[in-house]
């Protein structure tokens, strides 16, 4: 293993010593078009809102690479942005582990921090059809520039609220809120007994801190400056008031949000009875056209104006959404190297792309796919939210950075739950938060 490596593991882990056993690390390629007899392990995320088209989709790759290549795969899967982060950390440590990463977009410059995954040289790319065969902005996280990537589009995720057309039409309201301000106020037009303005997933382990990371970056915050982290500026702490406001102060969420995760809140809202579903993705059209709230919804972008402005500062960044899906990244220490780049290729060439979509509705990273979807009138708005994606630093640190500000979060559940959070509270979980995100800035490469 590197130097490189090693430092990217200590940066992750915080280890002192790597012994011997790191050795394990590279080793022949003993893959190929010969895999009869052979196992790719694959790690994924775990897809809890279509846990069975989820499955459906896994037999159907496994089936046509194992008729393709005569291997198997072995999916693992991950639940949480911490346990996708643990899983790389102990891999990259021990030598061992998946041959193939799903990893989402906002934690590829920390896997890529670590020196364990291959490099994309022209040779690499052309085995999984060329980078032609993708989505131009869907390669804008693969790597720190074009001549030192590792991560291959496989799914495009752009975020933007939902709404339903009939509870805005009541209100008097005629079109979707375009600031944060406007958004609050439109929701408390639309409570009532039995109704809410938004529903809202605060115990989500991946949705709290892409609120706040946008209302920052809108107000000109872009959370990490250099080598420095600005988890304790004004626009942060503005931003988790407004966004545990909705709850505390307005009371324009349902109560029972605080234990939702982000399949409940989509449940809610497809019920009928709640103004907007306030952060989705293209992914929740087929819970909610076999909801009550079929034929009365549609997609909008969410607000690009900052809490407490009519219009975004001259800094501000006119961010609509993160650079957001996952991408393919295959470890250097794989035997299989050449099972996973055709599993890779496989994954991302139409076919597959678009039963993904179909089952499970991501959005292709593969263009010829994507164009084949141009006919889908909701579609319009999520390509808009994608072209309008900014993405998140690319720094070996993100990773603790993504953590801290979804724990800010996770330790204000206690405190939502008995109706308030405290502006001291708040404070010094920032302090916190502002802590661990400069120490993960300090270790980084």
């Amino acid at each position: 293993m590197s130097m490189n490596t090693m430092r990217g593991v200590m940066a992750l882990a915080g280890v002192a010593v790597l012994t011997a056993g790191l050795a394990a690390c590279g080793g022949d390629d003993e893959g190929g078009s010969g895999g009869a007899g052979k196992t790719l392990n694959v790690l994924i995320g775990a897809n809890t809102q279509y846990p069975k088209e989820f499955q459906a989709w896994q037999q159907s790759v496994s089936d046509k690479f194992k008729a393709q290549t005569g291997a198997s795969v072995k999916f693992e899967t991950f639940a949480s942005a911490n346990e996708e982060l643990t899983k790389i950390q102990t891999s990259v440590v021990s030598g061992t582990g998946p041959d193939v990463y799903a990893v989402g977009t906002t934690l590829t410059p920390t896997a890529y921090s670590t020196g364990a995954f291959v490099k994309l040289d022209d040779e690499k790319w052309k085995k999984v059809g060329g980078k032609d065969k993708f989505v131009p902005a869907t390669l804008g996280i693969s790597g720190p520039d074009q001549q030192n990537q590792v991560g291959i589009p496989w799914v495009s995720r752009p975020f933007v609220m939902a709404y339903n057309t009939e509870l805005l039409k009541a209100a008097g309201i005629s079109k979707p809120a375009t600031t944060w301000d406007e958004l609050g106020q439109q929701a408390k037009q639309m409570t009532k007994p039995g109704q809410y303005g938004l529903a809202v997933a605060y115990k989500d382990n991946f949705d709290p801190w892409k609120f706040v990371w946008g209302m920052s970056v809108q107000a000109g915050n872009p959370l990490v400056d250099g080598k420095t982290a600005r988890l304790q500026d004004p626009t942060v702490r503005k931003a988790y008031q407004t966004y545990f406001g909705w709850l505390t102060a307005d009371k324009v969420v349902d109560p029972a949000a605080i234990g939702w995760t982000n399949p409940q809140a989509v449940a809610a809202f497809a019920e009928g009875k709640t103004g907007y579903l306030a952060l989705t993705t293209v992914t929740a059209a087929k819970a909610l056209n076999e909801g009550a709230v079929k034929g009365k919804w549609a997609f909008a972008l969410l607000p690009t104006v900052p809490p407490g402005a009519t219009s975004r500062p001259a800094n501000g960044v006119d961010a609509a959404s993160i650079l957001s899906g996952d991408n393919l990244l295959v470890a250097d220490y794989s035997k299989n190297q050449d099972l996973a780049f055709e599993y890779v290729k496989l994954v991302t060439d139409p076919e597959f792309q678009l039963d993904y979509y179909a089952k499970l509705g991501n959005l292709p990273a593969n263009a010829a796919a994507l164009e084949s979807l141009k006919t889908d009138e909701k579609l319009a708005t999520v390509a808009q939210a994608a072209q309008k994606s900014v993405a998140t630093p690319f720094t070996g640190g993100w990773a603790d950075i993504q953590l801290a500000l979804t724990n800010v979060v996770v330790q204000s559940i206690p405190d939502l739950s008995k109706g308030a959070v405290s502006d001291a509270q708040l404070d010094g979980r920032l302090a916190d938060a502002q802590k661990k995100a400069q120490s993960a800035l300090d270790r980084a490469k």
